[in-house]
């Protein structure tokens, strides 16, 4: 097979026993994709060929629905000479099967980051009215880069879906106790199988261990793990209250939304032996998330300015801009002050969340800087290349715009004030 439809083949990626992946060209779109063919075998099947088939049909509907930095984009869904396909983002890399193994466990730190954006993906699809029913490292990408997607939506729950959907899907080893039971489920049993997948990056095993489905249902059912730390001793007693939390056979014991898991994942984030140069994307977000310049960004906008924001860390007194100097880049101000001067004189001192060199972007051009920026002690300076954002969507363009104009609306507000006030004290009037 070279072509189905108007997507050229250029290799097999992996198949299971419905359907194989390609990695394919499209032509129009000018990018690599990953192709899903559906065995036609499959639908023919007398005993599952229907659960195929509600399965495809699902993840084909979420074609252009779930837009968000950490799931993998669904482009198209069709059939072709009798092919049924589905049209994928390509995440060059691999699943975090990879790293659920002793030998290669990833560091805690990143684990818990993975987590944390697993959180917020997640989180995202429940509010488009989606339950993924079958998290797993299978179902997680990893790319080159060492970011996260989430992969396999053909088994979700859809809030607008107007038949009954198919049960007993999912993997029994990550099964949360009421999918077991084919109890009515909401977001909180993707909760239960996001902490099964912490757990076995954590320690390399699964937190229960059957050597048939029956064992693994009664295990999960009736049974307490041990806490990861057993397995990985220099796991913090805070993990091990995280990952049981969200194992808890009651859901009413489990992390309520997806925002409470997120937030237990974030707040030991500081505790852990993290090397000094990396800063956690968890972390990067949630205080992009406390800047006011940021106030009005959505999640999904918040995850596109970190991956074209570049962060810097200044010692005191380091210069940032200097006065005379060309340049098109703009910085918003993350910690610590930061003193405007022009010509030797104090102008200004911009407090987190404040912004600087943003005329330089607004003009469309590149702008010779009219004043030097430099630390007044310790800071940490988010800068962003006018050319990085303008990769990023529309929307979080249009972000970046409101902020930049309720900024300037309010200096010249202030400027007006500082005016009014000069010409007070210099009893000038105009009437």
């Amino acid at each position: 097979m070279d072509k189905v439809g108007k997507y050229k083949i250029l290799k097999e990626l992996g198949r299971g026993a419905t359907s194989v992946v390609y990695l394919a060209l499209d032509a129009f779109g000018q990018r690599e994709v990953a192709l899903k063919v559906l065995f036609p075998d499959a639908l023919d099947n007398p005993d599952y060929g229907k659960r195929y088939k509600k399965l495809f049909v699902t993840e084909a509907s979420l074609a252009g629905k779930l837009s968000h930095p950490h799931i993998v984009a669904i482009y198209d869904a069709g059939e072709s000479e009798g092919v049924s396909y589905i049209v994928m983002e390509y995440v060059p890399g691999e699943t975090l099967e990879a790293y659920c193994r002793a030998e290669r466990l990833l560091p805690i730190h990143q684990v818990l980051e993975i987590a944390f954006k697993c959180c917020k993906a997640l989180d995202y699809a429940h509010r488009m009215g989606v339950i993924h029913r079958d998290i797993k490292p299978a179902n997680i990408l990893m790319n080159r880069q060492g970011d996260i997607k989430i992969s396999d939506f053909g088994a979700a729950l859809t809030a607008s879906a107007e038949s009954t959907q198919v049960s007993g899907i999912g993997s029994p080893a990550y099964m949360s106790p009421e999918q077991i039971q084919e109890r009515s489920l909401t977001h909180q049993t993707d909760i239960y199988s996001l902490g099964v997948v912490v757990y076995q990056l954590l320690t390399g095993t699964l937190p229960f261990k059957a050597t048939n489905n029956y064992s693994m249902i009664y295990q999960i059912l009736n049974v307490d793990p041990q806490p990861s730390s057993v397995f990985r001793p220099e796991i913090p007693a805070a993990v091990d209250v995280i990952v049981k939390q969200a194992l808890q056979k009651d859901s009413a014991a489990r992390y309520r939304t997806w925002d409470e898991f997120a937030q237990a994942l974030s707040s030991v984030f500081q505790n852990l032996a993290a090397p000094a140069e990396v800063v956690p994307d968890a972390e990067k977000f949630n205080v992009l998330r406390g800047l006011s310049f940021f106030r009005q960004f959505g999640d999904v906008e918040l995850w596109e300015v970190l991956r074209i924001a570049i962060w810097n860390k200044y010692s005191s007194a380091a210069p940032i801009v200097r006065e005379g100097e060309v340049g098109r880049v703009f910085y918003v101000l993350a910690a610590g002050d930061v003193k405007v001067t022009k010509e030797g004189k104090l102008l200004n001192i911009l407090k987190p969340g404040e912004c600087f060199g943003e005329m330089a972007y607004l003009g469309k051009r590149k702008f010779q800087r009219t004043a030097s920026v430099a630390t007044a002690g310790p800071a940490t300076v988010i800068e962003i290349d006018p050319e990085a954002l303008a990769a990023a969507s529309e929307g979080c363009r249009h972000r970046f715009t409101e902020a930049f104009l309720e900024i300037l609306v309010d200096r010249l507000a202030m400027a007006n004030t500082r005016l009014s006030q000069l010409l007070l004290d210099r009893n000038i009037s105009f009437f």
